[in-house]
């Protein structure tokens, strides 16, 4: 059956017109979805019995089952949730003094291949759809009886490598009678395809894109990021330039620092030549060690040398807080523990 949340408010009207139900229904339903959150079209009780009934055999509201849910000591929660078809995703729930931000998946498994992260080593399985992607903050909201402020894509997967279902989510994330959110609380991480980015630049959403950097020269990146030999640097950066220029939104660059490899003074000096004069912010990331990587943290001495050299040299940069480093918060690790526990 299709998945009731797929749907933009548009796609669904036409199909109550399939139903031969009236066009209003659909932002009756949608209220229900991502006002109400209900669970199921029973719930939907402004509805009648008859087209209860029709929703429930040709729709399905894609309830996630909880199958982990982990509490760090400062406060930052770790969901795994079953999608229903015998798979797994990874979804983070963080508060801030602004308020709840979540972190999402966009894909079961990822094909990027980055040696840092640890999702790397498990199959790509698919694409998350729409209402999949969208089911993990009303589920976090529901779990939680929370309204969620920030949301990022930047759990398991590459989100422009399913980028038409992402693009979806982002809208209904931010539909005034979808989720709400607005668009410049939403985040977009990437790795870096180019071909995407440029697409994305046309989209006119007013979201944040996060590209992962990593690296200030393509040796280096090639090595922490096999992506870069699709996209060197030089691509990936002209197509921030441009991205910056049709958006008029800063990027936020992604850097994960690693002990004895990106963290030394020559790189930052060489980082700030790459961005100097963009519309930019850095943001350095104290790397997660992950079983079987190999890659380490760097010092926390090198991290504040690291960035201080940059925002002396003009590049606005700041350390990632870390967060729910007890509960495996690095994207991938709660699902690889749970495939090795089943296999």
């Amino acid at each position: 059956m299709k998945n009731i949340k797929d749907f933009s408010l548009e796609k669904l009207k036409e199909e109550m017109k399939n139903l031969q139900e009236k066009a209003f229904r659909a932002e009756q339903i949608f209220q229900w979805l991502y006002q109400e959150k209900v669970k199921s079209f029973d719930e939907m009780t402004n509805l009648s019995l008859d087209l209860r009934e029709k929703l429930k055999q040709n729709y399905t509201i894609c309830n996630y089952n909880i199958i982990k849910k982990q509490e760090s000591k400062d406060g930052t929660k770790k969901y795994l949730f079953d999608t229903l078809d015998g798979n797994a995703i990874e979804t983070v729930l963080m508060q801030y003094h602004h308020g709840f931000s979540i972190c999402i998946s966009s894909q079961i498994g990822c094909k990027m291949g980055c040696k840092f992260c640890a999702s790397t080593g498990i199959d790509f399985v698919r694409n998350l759809t729409t209402g999949e992607i969208l089911e993990q903050i009303i589920a976090v909201e529901q779990d939680e009886k929370i309204r969620i402020s920030n949301v990022v894509f930047m759990g398991i997967g590459e989100p422009l490598d399913n980028y038409e279902n992402v693009v979806k989510a982002i809208k209904l994330i931010n539909h005034p009678k979808g989720l709400n959110i607005g668009a410049r609380h939403i985040s977009i991480s990437t790795s870096g395809l180019v071909p995407k980015i440029y697409q994305l630049a046309e989209e006119n959403i007013q979201c944040t894109l996060s590209i992962s950097l990593h690296a200030t020269n393509n040796g280096k990146r090639s090595n922490m990021m096999p992506v870069n030999n699709s996209y060197p640097i030089e691509e990936l950066l002209k197509a921030c330039k441009d991205y910056i220029a049709k958006t008029n939104r800063r990027i936020s660059f992604e850097y994960a620092l690693a002990k004895d490899n990106n963290d030394n003074l020559e790189d930052a000096k060489e980082l700030v030549k790459l961005l100097k004069g963009m519309l930019c912010h850095v943001n350095l990331i104290p790397i997660n060690k992950i079983e079987n990587g190999k890659f380490t943290k760097s010092s926390n001495e090198n991290i504040m040398r690291f960035r201080d050299y940059l925002n002396d040299h003009g590049i606005v940069s700041t350390i990632r807080r870390e967060l729910g480093s007890d509960i495996d918060a690095a994207c991938g690790q709660l699902r690889r523990k749970n495939i090795n526990k089943n296999s």
